[in-house]
């Protein structure tokens, strides 16, 4: 039952509009305006420019997730790509077991390091660059690999590609949360886990693209194409904004508010979320929140802290657990294993793999603020 004389929710049309054009179920308590207002939004013709203005902020918006996110296809490819190019390489390069393990392993651990070192480093030159030296590197990396005439030289490679891999993992989710509303914040910030998907789906498609050319030329193309990617960072720094966070911590309020008024709907949003910036920079220059510093919170937090860090990391390390990585890495390893002989069906059937995964995680993004994290979490951990 509602109140007498109020409009039932749908009928009033309140509620942010979800990312997809649909509604979200999360609402922000200004779109909740009073009937005189809205009437006299639409009356004086105010309304449509706010709606205008809404839609084109929204896209400006997806277009930066969308760019920073390219840097996660890298991932991916090289994910994707390595399950297929170290059934050729084993045959040309003439690697062993061992080496192929760490050739294939080293990567995750290469990649966390260069996370770690991603933070300072977009401190200090801002995300935006950041996420170009990512691809720099990245690019370095993928050059020796194709280039490489032995398992030496291609683990030179393999390592400055983790290096990129970790800045760009690391820079991507943290650019798009400080440019992105609120309400849409939880699609957008998705954006890089379907980009890094798109990669393995990629990576596997150019395993079977290029199966059929001879050994010692096919795993080199395979690892040319993942340059391309990193290539289209070079247009996506021109039209990206820097992070009006970062802009804020460089005593650059203006440049800030300019970044905010196009990536807010109204004004007063924009001033809103700059005065939170500047409140949330005014904390962290202090280098305190309340009495402990920041890495006193993580080594001893307090019961919040505590329940979010339980949480946050326990719910990465039981991902990881499931063995995602190891399916990813050795798909055509298990097909074979499981009756799959001929090399074209092994690749075929990775790629089926990829665009599964792929097209459940744009399924995920679709629905988020829609139902939900909670729920999507259960279903995504149901044994069955």
């Amino acid at each position: 039952m509602g109140l007498p004389g109020a409009e039932p929710p749908a009928a009033s049309g309140g509620g942010l509009p979800g990312f997809f054009g649909g509604k979200s179920k999360y609402v922000r308590m200004d779109d909740v305006l009073p009937q005189e207002q809205e009437e006299d939004g639409v009356g004086g013709g105010g309304g449509g420019v706010r709606v205008r203005r809404s839609h084109s902020s929204r896209r400006y918006v997806f277009a930066c997730s969308v760019f920073a996110s390219l840097n996660s296809v890298l991932l991916g490819y090289d994910v994707g790509v390595m399950s297929g190019c170290i059934l050729f390489i084993q045959r040309d390069l003439h690697i062993n077991e061992v080496q192929q393990e760490v050739l294939v392993g080293c990567l995750s651990f290469i990649s966390l390091l260069g996370s770690l070192a991603g933070g300072r480093t977009s401190d200090a030159v801002g995300r935006k660059w950041t996420i170009g030296l990512a691809a720099i590197v990245f690019q370095a990396g993928a050059a020796v690999m194709t280039l490489a005439p032995s398992f030496e030289v291609l683990m030179v490679g393999r390592l400055l590609a983790g290096v990129g891999i970790g800045f760009g993992v690391m820079i991507a989710p943290v650019y798009i949360a400080e440019i992105s509303p609120a309400a849409s914040r939880g699609s957008f910030t998705s954006f890089p886990e379907i980009f890094i998907n798109l990669g393995i789906l990629l990576g596997y498609i150019s395993n079977y693209a290029f199966s059929g050319l001879p050994d010692h030329v096919s795993w080199r193309v395979m690892l040319a194409v993942g340059i391309l990617p990193s290539v289209s960072i070079a247009f996506a720094l021109l039209v990206i904004p820097e992070s009006p966070r970062w802009l804020v911590m460089k005593n650059r309020a203006d440049e800030a508010r300019e970044v905010l008024l196009k990536v807010t709907d109204s004004e007063d949003e924009a001033k809103e979320r700059l005065a939170e910036i500047e409140a949330a920079a005014a904390v962290a220059s202090a280098g305190k929140y309340g009495d402990k510093t920041v890495w006193q919170e993580l080594t001893r937090p307090s019961p919040v802290i505590r329940r979010m860090l339980i949480t946050g990391l326990g719910i990465q390390c039981f991902q990881q657990i499931t063995g995602i990585d190891a399916l990813v890495y050795y798909s055509p390893t298990i097909f074979r294993d499981a009756g799959i002989t001929t090399e074209s069906q092994l690749l075929v059937a990775t790629v089926a793999v990829g665009f599964f995964k792929t097209a459940f995680i744009a399924l995920a993004i679709v629905l988020i603020d829609r139902v939900g994290r909670k729920p999507l979490l259960y279903v995504s951990t149901n044994p069955l």
